[in-house]
């Protein structure tokens, strides 16, 4: 019995970037299609992969007419790992897509033009990411290697050296890999042969590199896991475990457009000083380089792990110089619970630094019904910012400020930093 297998394929011109790094075109019938691998105004045969009644998804198999932005990808990985989806387009011109992109978002979900001062920072478009995911495991020869989940699958992908990580994870993971894979198996007594070891790295950008895997031997979490980040001339205790930026190198700008938007709020009279309210404040980062600014901080984390971080960041630590400031309270608790059982009645600055997901729609009710006229929302995700903007603007919130961070080169992702009054 024979088998035949269709491939549909239409030569399309790409109109436009969209979200997530794909190129947009359109079928002759009208529909859309969203094309991996392309860039806009080139000329493509696309390979339709996911055919659907109101779009279609597609990829790249030949480039008619190329973008002068079209970068020959650095890493011989690239399209075979899960990340780094953008490395086609120039490093110099993906900022300028961001920003692009990111108007376009905001016209269709949040009805609002971002301002013309819109401005995305960037930082080296290689060798910056200082945390990573690796996976370490034993092949039947014997050998150790370490890689990647492959894209759309849990497959490992093997590499020597990534192009994004920093030189100090590289050589950390060539001469450490082998030994904490048989430092687990030691410490758990787990199976030899096909076990794959989760472990978390990261580079504190001083010269040392901290890991953590599940099962870590508690003895051992403190000397290898815990690690301290200096940042705006404020050290910061985090561990390999729990959240942190993975850009050392552009946070500080960040830190710094936080900081001019509290001190701007404040000078304004829109917010105080009387209260700092950080919701979904991880090891109390934000706080931490803010706390002589304010009579009174509230952090709210749930990450047991964070909070136990928060602490020490905001109470002396890591210098073991105890701040003036006394009223200090970190409290463990998902953001929307505390705001539902908190009285905001005084106008705090509120710092929110949410999830992918976005504000809860209690958090968000919450804010809007407080007295809070003054919010610094930091995003890790556009459009679930469009749609929380939206929400704010029917609660009498204007937009104020707008700014993007570009904290992973060679890939779609974008933070954003939107500053809100009323």
């Amino acid at each position: 019995m024979e088998c035949y297998i269709w491939v549909v394929i239409y030569e399309l011109r790409i109109e436009k970037m969209v979200q997530g790094g794909e190129g947009m075109a359109r079928l002759p019938d009208g529909r859309v299609c969203f094309v991996q691998g392309a860039l806009a105004g080139e000329l493509c045969q696309v390979e339709i992969l996911q055919n659907k009644k109101d779009f279609t998804r597609g990829r790249v198999i030949k480039i008619t007419e190329k973008s002068a932005d079209r970068a020959e990808p650095r890493c011989p990985l690239y399209g075979k790992c899960g990340g780094c989806s953008l490395q086609h387009l120039e490093s110099s011109a993906q900022a300028a897509c961001s920003a692009f992109v990111e108007r376009e978002n905001f016209r269709r979900i949040a009805r609002v033009e971002l301002p013309e001062d819109f401005k995305i920072h960037t930082g080296p478009a290689w060798g910056y990411r200082n945390r990573a995911r690796v996976v370490i495991a034993r092949a039947k020869s014997g050998k150790v290697s370490y890689g990647f989940r492959m894209q759309k699958s849990n497959g490992i992908i093997p590499f020597a050296n990534c192009p994004v990580l920093t030189p100090a994870l590289n050589a950390f993971l060539k001469e450490n890999a082998a030994k904490i894979f048989e430092e687990s198996m030691k410490a758990s007594k787990r199976p030899p042969r096909n076990f794959e070891l989760d472990v978390n790295l990261f580079d504190n950008g001083a010269g040392k590199v901290s890991y953590f895997y599940k099962g870590m031997p508690a003895a051992d979490f403190e000397k290898n896991a815990v690690s301290v980040v200096e940042i705006a001339g404020k050290k910061i205790r985090s561990d390999a475990s729990v959240f942190f930026q993975s850009n050392l190198s552009l946070l500080p700008e960040l830190v710094t457009a936080v900081q001019n938007a509290v001190d701007e709020g404040i000078a304004s009279g829109e917010a105080s000083d009387a209260w700092l309210i950080d919701l979904f404040s991880g090891v109390g980062f934000f706080a931490a380089l803010l706390e002589d600014r304010f009579k009174k901080i509230t952090t709210v984390e749930r990450d047991e792990g964070c909070l136990t971080h928060a602490r020490v960041n905001l109470n002396g630590g890591v210098t073991g110089v105890s701040p003036v400031l006394k009223n200090i309270e970190n409290v463990s608790a998902p953001a929307e619970d505390w705001l539902a059982e908190n009285v905001v009645d005084v106008p705090a600055t509120l710092i929110v630094d949410p999830p992918r997901t976005g504000l809860p729609p209690t958090a968000l009710e919450a804010i809007a019904k407080s007295s809070v006229n003054r919010l610094i929302y930091v995003s890790c995700d556009p459009v679930t910012l469009a749609r929380d903007f939206s929400r704010f603007r029917e609660a009498g919130f204007a937009l104020k400020k707008a700014e993007g961070f570009a904290f992973y080169p060679q890939t779609p992702h974008l933070e954003m930093l939107f500053v809100l009054s009323r």
